[in-house]
């Protein structure tokens, strides 16, 4: 018996009767952890709690299952197929931990396709841990899957995981050495692109044949069913699951290859077009946000491969001044950032990105030189045609409305755009409803101050009950009475982005 198990787990398990059902294991937080079922209840149940029984396990999991079993649950059933088709639907409802682990074990084998190489080979592995790759499986039959493997050589002339493919001097690839060469059809010196193009016809290949499998596993497992062997039955239930999942997964993984096609074929034409030395895989948009001058923020968000990378994103409140001046909060934010990232010794972005004309890529240059840093590429994008102005001589640019780089430019700028408004809206709200306070009579701004350092928000001041409101420092019985009624009476609103223009 483990033993963190609860009091009652030993007579749970001997009351156990001699019958079909389910068994549901729970950790010490109630949480079910694995989902099991059994022909005879107490049996198989009884069979986890044996004297010495986790530690000669060579399996390390069981033996974790084990050592965090606090608790149980059972369902009876009428009869072993019945458990069977209870324990399918219990595990997807609740996804229990050690399920998973064992529907996802080292035991079936899946096929991985890294996309990141320059020639992309078909591979066997057991882990599915990188997310840029594409896997098939998982495959409960090795043989027949290597003989496909071995097929799809031999059809599209794709490489495999012994392929030793070399570099020829007019730069297309060798996939095959001489003997091999006379084995396959297809021309063995290709191009990258060319070969690519059959990586994804054996890709297509791959996933017809997945689906194939499929269907002969749900015949198998109801022909093992039929035949009451039901540890068979289940293992194929899980394999069908997983792969289930895997097609899943590779109609999400052809969606984002879609996509990442896409937005680097808007950074290649924005390189082309911006003629910048490198790639603009990382780009950064400002943006300036105030209302008539008063609460004014700035944003800056950051693009990764054409994608927003929030964890990079930005906001900063203007320092070094009060008032409407875009130009002084422009040249204020960008000297901020880029200094700090000199400073810390940070990669600059390949394309920075001003949101506005002649005046604000003027001010952001000005930041750059008052710093003392080399700026990088530098542009600005003016609203009202959508026009690329540049910091040195050139003529500024106007693309058409459908060019995928302006396309881009436009995502960034609209995102930083949204950015500094909410930031915005934020601040503005916050203020509104702290300022309701002013509206109330003897509270001098002291006092004021300390309630909301004393709840740390209008918010929670508002919720307070008499008896809080009263233990905060220079708030009496009578005060908090009347306070607490003055907020009963007031209804605070809050000022959102969508409700207000900000430039």
């Amino acid at each position: 018996m483990p033993a963190n198990a609860s009091v009652n787990l030993k007579e749970k398990v001997r009351a156990l009767p001699d019958r079909p059902g389910v068994y549901l294991m729970k950790d010490r937080l109630g949480r079910i952890i694995y989902v099991g079922k059994a022909k005879s209840l107490k049996k198989r149940v009884s069979s986890y709690f044996q004297r010495g029984r986790a530690r000669t396990i060579n399996q390390p999991k069981i033996r974790a299952l084990i050592d965090t079993i606090y608790d149980l649950d059972t369902i009876e059933v009428k009869s072993e197929p019945e458990a069977l088709l209870l324990e399918g639907r219990l595990i997807k409802q609740w996804k229990p931990r050690y399920n998973t682990d064992f529907t996802d074990d080292k035991r079936f084998l899946l096929v991985r396709v890294d996309f990141a190489q320059e020639l992309p080979r078909f591979m066997l592995t057991r882990i599915r841990k990188d997310p840029r790759s594409r896997y098939f499986g998982p495959f409960a039959h090795s043989g027949l899957l290597r003989k496909t493997l071995a097929q799809m050589r031999r059809q599209f002339g794709v490489l495999l995981s012994d392929g030793t493919p070399q570099l020829l001097p007019d730069g297309r690839w060798q996939l095959y050495d001489d003997v091999r060469q006379e084995i396959y059809s297809h021309g063995n010196p290709v191009t990258v692109a060319e070969y690519r193009l059959r990586v994804e016809a054996a890709c297509g290949f791959l996933d017809g044949k997945t689906r194939e499998w499929l269907e002969s596993l749900r015949t198998e497992m109801a022909a093992a069913a039929e035949k009451l062997n039901f540890e068979k039955a289940a293992e194929l239930r899980d394999v069908i699951s997983a792969l289930e999942g895997t097609l899943a997964r590779t109609r999400r993984f052809e969606r984002d290859r879609t996509f990442l096609r896409s937005n680097n074929a808007a950074l290649i034409a924005l390189q082309t077009e911006l003629k910048l030395p490198v790639l603009p895989e990382h780009m950064e948009c400002f943006d300036i946000s105030h209302i008539s001058g008063t609460f004014v923020v700035a944003s800056m968000v950051h693009f990764t491969e054409g994608r927003p990378d929030k964890d990079q994103y930005r906001r900063f409140r203007i320092k070094s001044f009060i008032g409407n001046d875009d130009f002084r909060a422009m040249e204020e934010v960008v000297g901020r950032r880029y200094r700090r990232l000199a400073e810390e010794n940070k990669p600059m972005p390949a394309l920075v990105v001003i949101d506005g004309g002649r005046g604000q890529i003027g001010a952001a240059l000005k930041a750059f030189i008052a710093i003392g840093v080399e700026p990088p590429a530098l542009i600005g994008l003016a609203k009202k045609h959508e026009t690329i102005i540049f910091p040195d001589e050139r003529p500024p640019l106007n693309l058409s409305i459908n060019h995928p780089g302006l396309n881009l430019l436009q995502r960034l700028r609209d995102e930083a755009h949204r950015f500094a408004n909410t930031y915005n809206a934020d601040l503005r709200s916050k203020k509104l409803r702290e300022s309701v306070l002013d509206d109330f009579p003897g509270l001098g701004p002291k006092r004021k101050v300390a309630l909301l350092d004393y709840f740390g928000s209008i918010d929670k001041l508002r919720a307070a009950s008499i008896e809080e409101l009263a233990a905060a420092p220079g708030i009496g019985p009578k005060f908090s009475v009347e306070l607490r009624r003055f907020f009963s009476s007031k209804k605070i609103t809050s000022v959102t982005a969508d409700q207000t223009n900000f430039s």
